[in-house]
């Protein structure tokens, strides 16, 4: 008698995880285990009112994971508010924490492009240089005026040639005074003198090609 093959068990139906609603997500980031605070961090992209406490999440959190599910919620939440909470860990320690802020910040360049100007005064050399890298995004005219100010005033050599590189690539001709006079500024800086002439030079080539 043939055997007859009995047909496999139809699989369990997938039960989707309920939805977690603001106190949840709010609940879950304090006090929640590593998945539990993942979860929290890309629902609470929904909630602009827990920017506060991702903010408060992001002092205390240790796991590289959650942390950039806790930036990437407030990038795309994209409010003033976000930018503040952010803004501090421009100053961390850690060079990881301080590429994932201004990584965030990017992600909503308009919205934190009028705290630019501020950052480009702040008292912490890496704050400044990564101010100049949102400059590069900004409209054109508005970002040369400010780097070309910060170079006027600036001792960071490091901060100086940051500004170089975005106006660069920004591409104004109204930046070469305040690059010839960085230079001669930085004249015993040798990398500093190098890098503001390779920035003259791409000015000047994009005023004679200008861009599409």
């Amino acid at each position: 008698m043939p055997l007859i093959r009995k047909p496999p068990p139809a699989a369990a139906p997938e039960i989707a995880a309920p939805a977690l609603d603001a106190p949840a997500v709010v609940e879950a980031l304090a006090r929640g285990n590593d998945d539990e605070r993942w979860a929290a961090a890309r629902a609470a992209a929904d909630f602009p009112a827990a920017v506060p406490a991702l903010g408060d999440a992001l002092a205390h959190e240790k796991s590289p994971t959650v942390r950039q599910a806790l930036f990437s919620a407030l990038a795309h939440i994209a409010t003033p508010q976000s930018v503040e909470t952010i803004l501090p860990f421009l100053r961390s320690d850690d060079a990881l924490i301080r590429t994932e802020a201004s990584d965030a910040l990017l992600a909503m360049r308009e919205v934190a492009w009028p705290f630019v100007p501020q950052l480009l005064k702040d008292p912490n050399a890496s704050v400044r240089i990564q101010a100049c890298v949102l400059a590069r995004d900004m409209p054109s005219q508005v970002a040369a005026s400010l780097c070309c100010d910060l170079l006027d005033s600036e001792p960071d050599p490091n901060v100086c040639a940051a500004a170089v590189e975005a106006l660069a690539e920004i591409g104004e001709s109204s930046a070469l005074p305040a690059l010839m006079r960085c230079a001669d500024r930085f004249h015993a800086t040798p990398f500093l003198e190098f890098s503001i002439r390779i920035a003259i030079d791409r000015v000047r080539s994009q005023v004679l090609s200008p861009r599409a």
